[in-house]
């Protein structure tokens, strides 16, 4: 089998550690499936090609494509115009890619610049209720899905508007962009398809002062999320890798 790319865009080795981890069990696969490369440490090689790989897997990140350059975090810009230097040929050779969270917003804001901002639809740390659109149910990765949904999300951007020659896959009640296709094999979620209780409580410690929510709130957030019954997501991941694995 060609190997799975999975690019991580956390500078936080913890939380970084543990999303990959979680990527790892939720789409059935082992260290040896694929090649990690962290962003934050290493650059995408020169020599990188995408014909060695199955697919590309993006997770996600504190950054927002949307704030202006020069409010950016060095690290995090670089690891944007990585990952936004891969997206032509992914979108022009149409290579299966899953982009994360973060991941929606490199896939919209390479295809339609602008459509990806903070002027509507963020949603705090949370499950939030999500539903499979009638193009959604059609779709290869939602085989198993239910029509109606649980996922975790926490975001600060979102896409406004769907670009032209996407569709839509998956709506929220409060983001109606939940998840989005491109061509035959480019998906992007809003929503984490690796995430579940354990693993937000990880980044709820680790982002607390990052601004997704009040400090004093952490607690009770991960109260919630522990609560919370959320698998289908995971499904979608699984389904991907099944899919593309070759």
């Amino acid at each position: 089998m060609k190997p799975f790319l999975i690019l991580q865009l956390r500078p936080e080795t913890e939380a970084s550690d543990d999303e990959f981890q979680a990527i790892l069990r939720k789409g059935g696969l082992s260290e040896a499936d694929v090649l990690r490369i962290r962003l934050d440490q290493s650059p995408l090689p020169d020599a990188l090609s995408l014909d060695d790989f199955s697919g590309v897997i993006v997770g996600g990140g504190p950054g927002c494509v949307s704030d202006p350059e020069e409010d950016k975090d060095p690290v995090e810009a670089r690891i944007e115009r990585a990952v936004l230097g891969l997206m032509p040929e992914i979108t022009a050779r149409d290579v299966p890619f899953m982009g994360c969270c973060y991941g929606i917003g490199i896939l919209g804001h390479h295809l339609a610049p602008g459509s990806v901002n903070k002027e509507r639809y963020s949603e705090p740390v949370s499950a939030t209720d999500c539903s499979v659109t009638p193009e959604g149910r059609d779709d290869p990765l939602m085989q198993g899905i239910p029509d109606a949904f649980r996922a975790f999300v926490g975001h600060k951007e979102a896409m406004q508007t769907l670009p032209q020659g996407a569709v839509h896959l998956v709506e929220g009640v409060n983001c109606p962009f939940q998840m989005v296709r491109f061509g035959e094999n480019v998906y992007a979620t809003q929503f984490h398809p690796e995430a579940d209780g354990d693993g937000f409580e990880t980044r709820i410690r680790i982002y607390k002062h990052k601004g997704y929510f009040p400090p004093e709130d952490a607690d009770n957030l991960i109260a919630m999320c522990q609560a919370e019954d959320v698998h289908a997501p995971e499904q979608i991941l699984r389904n991907f890798v099944d899919r593309y694995r070759r």
